[in-house]
């Protein structure tokens, strides 16, 4: 069994979790799954990119990124100041890009992606911003290559959401669909439909580790805004722009609101919303993030907490939902993960 050679671009939060899954679980992966993986080529935005086509010691690396040291300083090794160039400069099976890239255009991961993906390497990623804003374009790139483009990890995390939907539900039509996509947001709602005040709610989320210092890509709706994208590129085949979909963020919601909506036996959700006029899937699209007053009877009223649900609409099956955990670099790291494994099963059953 040939190892499957990796690029792991990015060494924040859940490219280390993902190292270290790698690193610690060879064995059980191998064994369980078949699924044999060597890194061979990793990067991070401050030291580079390092290439050692035997494979990288993990262990090593994660103790440089651990003691504030370079991770390009591995024996043996040859180093790029750019991870662009190294990707240009060497080979591998597999790209990995767990980058942060940011809204405004998606570099430089978007970059990376069309680079693997134009030399016909497959690519997983947990990158948000590059596939929501050209998530239709990487994934024809993909197809016409005959290779994967897999990005589960981009919506709710480790839970399943587009390979359920694009995979488990292929051939149907989606026609709609809706869904409480921001854990942070409804964490916020949750403490606040119990007394807790905004301010408070929001600063236990951060203590959580759930939010941000600087919480505005959850509590103005702009996280969910690229989940909606990304599920109408990835999903539906239809690429939104930004200016597509309708936002308003969750900061003028008052905690009277949300009480007096608890008493009531209703919630108050952050409700994302992706529907098109046509009956498969084309026609004017209607797409916005919002607060809304969401009835006891509605499923997305149950959704507390962390958690996080998508209600797809698709013919001929009906209404599919999917619910789980929605935050964590662990969860999204375990979304990688798993996409790397059906990646590695793929190269196994066609070598």
């Amino acid at each position: 069994m040939s190892p499957l050679r990796i690029w792991l671009i990015g060494f924040g939060t859940v490219g280390r979790w993902l190292a270290g899954a790698l690193d610690e679980q060879a064995g059980r992966l191998a064994s369980r799954y078949g699924c044999s993986v060597r890194v061979v080529g990793l990067a991070n935005a401050r030291d580079g990119f390092v290439y050692d086509a035997n494979g990288l010691d993990l262990g090593s690396v994660r103790a440089a990124a651990s003691g504030g040291r370079p991770v390009t300083e591995q024996r043996a090794a040859r180093a790029w100041p750019r991870a662009i160039d190294g990707l240009r400069a060497t080979e591998a099976d597999l790209l990995v890009e767990v980058t942060a890239s940011p809204p405004a255009d998606g570099e430089p991961g978007l970059t990376h992606m069309r680079e693997a993906l134009g030399r016909g390497i497959p690519v997983v990623t947990s990158n948000k911003w590059p596939v929501a804003l050209h998530g239709a374009e990487l994934a024809a790139l993909a197809r016409s290559q005959g290779v994967a483009f897999r990005a589960e990890s981009t919506v709710m995390s480790g839970t399943p959401v587009l390979s359920a939907l694009t995979e488990g539900l292929a051939g149907t039509v989606p026609v709609a669909l809706r869904g409480v996509l921001n854990a942070t947001a409804n964490v916020i709602l949750s403490k606040m439909a119990d007394g807790t005040s905004y301010q408070d709610a929001l600063a236990e989320a951060q203590r959580a580790g759930l939010a941000e210092r600087d919480p505005a890509a959850d509590v103005e709706g702009y996280d969910a805004t690229a989940k909606v994208m990304i599920l109408s590129a990835l999903v539906f085949g239809r690429q939104l722009g930004r200016e597509q979909v309708a936002c308003l963020g969750i900061t003028g919601i008052t905690g009277r609101e949300a009480r007096q909506a608890a008493s009531a036996g209703r919630r108050i959700r952050q409700v994302a919303t992706l529907g098109f006029s046509g009956p498969d899937g084309t026609g004017t699209v209607a797409a916005r993030v919002q607060p809304e007053i969401v009835q006891a009877g509605d499923l997305l009223a149950s959704i507390d907490g962390a958690a996080n649900a998508v209600v797809c609409q698709a013919a001929p099956v009906g209404e599919v939902t999917i619910i789980g955990p929605g935050a964590g670099p662990q969860l999204a790291g375990q979304g990688v993960l798993s996409d790397i494994i059906a990646v590695a099963r793929r190269q196994a059953e066609n070598s």
